[in-house]
């Protein structure tokens, strides 16, 4: 029996406009790796990841994915953050050439019998942050989001929950993903002007802390809170003290998390990473997504990429959030939504928790914001 290591291909950025959230994902997969190796690897061979720079640059990643694949003789991917570079990687696995396992919430919309997508469709966050806002905080919304593939999709969605609950989105406007104090100033102009009761961000990356600091500057909070589900614990790191509170999210995975598997997975990435390092539900869900990977791979007794996409959909894994498992039918995973509100601290607490698993609609074929009880605002936040 051989013992030659399993090699797998990571795709997260280090540098660029979005690397603040990669690099926690990249991290997460990292002490899954690392786990799985600890107790004896996948058939007693371990796992060794090749990683390269992908700068945030989605034709430098779709360049990184062909060099894995033909060059490193990889055939199982990790990674992607933005649309935009998931959308450049899967002309690359045309073909069953390699299967991709996606970690990231994204705009739904999609299909590839090559990829796993363990990130919240829409009706897994973008529904449950909707019907939260419209019913707590105003029905007059305005959006804002980076200039890219997923602010543009998921405020369309948005767009349609907001109308479903008889309510207005006011304006939506878009800055560069390197947004500079120009494009954001233009931002703060435009809600001044229209005086939203609250705000969608979809302000991804670096941009993110710099917009928050100066709404908050511009005294719209806490009367106007941002609602965001792109703003992550990541961001908030970089942050001044206070500058988020009282804004909200919603996500399959907070650190506040209380659960055992949820405190023992912290506790683990903060003995690695350090005390202060951010955990964002990207990082969970690239951290499970590596441990259905290795159980589906010893399932199939090779890497090879349709057998093992056969041998993840059958099966569960306790993650952090909450017991998953990917639907055969959409290659997207049943997972746990949440929302929640940064405190005083920048950590977010829990303000609502359907205690739910969801199956992925990522077509948003059946939801409706009257499928959920009026009665959600009262539920335990626990």
């Amino acid at each position: 029996m051989t013992t030659k290591p399993w090699r797998i291909g990571l795709l997260f950025s280090t540098t660029g406009v979005t690397a603040n959230v990669e690099r926690a994902q990249l991290n997460a997969t990292l002490l899954a790796i690392e786990e799985i190796n600890a107790a004896g690897g996948v058939h007693g061979r371990e796992i060794v990841p090749v990683h390269y720079d992908g700068a945030s640059n989605p034709r430098q990643f779709r360049a990184i994915a062909e060099r894995l694949i033909e060059a490193d003789g990889v055939r199982l991917l990790f990674g992607c953050y933005m649309s935009s570079v998931r959308k450049a990687i899967l002309p690359v696995i045309d073909g069953f050439r390699g299967a991709l396992f996606y970690p990231t919430f994204y705009e739904g919309f999609e299909y590839s019998p090559q990829t796993i997508y363990t990130g919240a469709a829409p009706n897994q966050n973008a529904f449950q942050l909707a019907k939260y806002i419209l019913a707590k905080h105003g029905q007059r919304v305005l959006f804002v989001g980076s200039n890219y593939v997923y602010p543009y999709e998921i405020n369309r969605i948005m767009n349609d929950f907001v109308v479903q609950s008889r309510g207005k989105v006011v304006d939506e406007l878009y800055i560069p993903l390197d947004a500079g104090a120009e494009d954001i100033d233009r931002a703060l102009k435009k809600i001044r002007k229209t005086s939203p009761d609250v705000v969608f961000s979809t302000v991804v990356g670096q941009a993110t802390a710099p917009f928050y600091e100066a709404y908050a500057d511009a005294g719209f909070a806490p009367a106007i809170p941002i609602a965001s589900l792109t703003t992550s614990e990541a961001d908030i790191a970089e942050m001044h003290p206070g500058v988020a509170e009282g804004h909200i999210s919603a996500a399959t995975f907070f650190a506040t998390l209380g659960a055992p598997a949820a405190r023992r997975f912290t506790a683990a990435f903060r003995r690695r990473f350090g005390e202060d390092a951010p955990i964002p539900s990207a990082a969970e869900a690239a951290y499970f997504q590596m441990h259905l990977a290795a159980a589906a791979l010893a399932r199939a007794g090779a890497d090879d990429p349709k057998r093992v996409i056969a041998e993840v959909t059958e099966i569960e894994f306790d993650a952090p959030q909450g017991r998953v498992r990917v639907d055969p039918d959409n290659h997207h995973t049943y997972v746990w939504p949440r929302v929640a509100r940064l405190d005083a601290q920048g950590r977010f607490q829990i303000i609502w928790n359907p205690g739910v698993r969801l199956k992925p609609d990522p077509y948003c074929v059946t939801q409706s914001l009257d499928d959920w009880s009026a009665d959600f605002v009262d539920a335990p936040a626990s």
